[in-house]
């Protein structure tokens, strides 16, 4: 009869830094990204948030991208930055909110 013999059990594998949890916070304090002005994203309408946002674009030196690419960029950013949190509310004015920058900007799908 063989013996069994004994295993040690695995070691769980972790990272051995993680990451800040509030990590889009230290993003939008440190980055290089344009500047939005003061409370863009309370103000109730999203042709206001989208004038607001493509007047940054236009302005910032410090962008990557251009205007509409950088100003759609800041949206999205924030919507996501939101996640699950966001209400349905503000979810539908960011997304039109991202309507009115894209007419706009004359990216509007059915200016085609």
């Amino acid at each position: 009869m063989a013996t069994a013999t004994k295993r040690k059990p695995a070691k769980k594998k972790t990272a051995s830094k993680r990451s800040p949890r509030k990590w889009s916070k230290k993003v939008n304090e440190t980055s290089k990204a344009m500047d939005l002005k003061k409370g863009v994203f309370t103000s109730g309408s999203p042709k206001k948030i989208a004038a607001s946002v493509k007047r940054s674009a236009e302005k910032s030196k410090r962008k990557k991208a251009g205007p509409f690419q950088s100003a759609m960029s800041m949206l999205n950013f924030y919507q996501n930055r939101g996640g699950k949190n966001l209400s349905a509310g503000k979810k539908k004015q960011l997304i039109k909110a991202k309507e009115e920058l894209r007419k706009l900007f004359g990216k509007d799908k059915k200016a085609k």
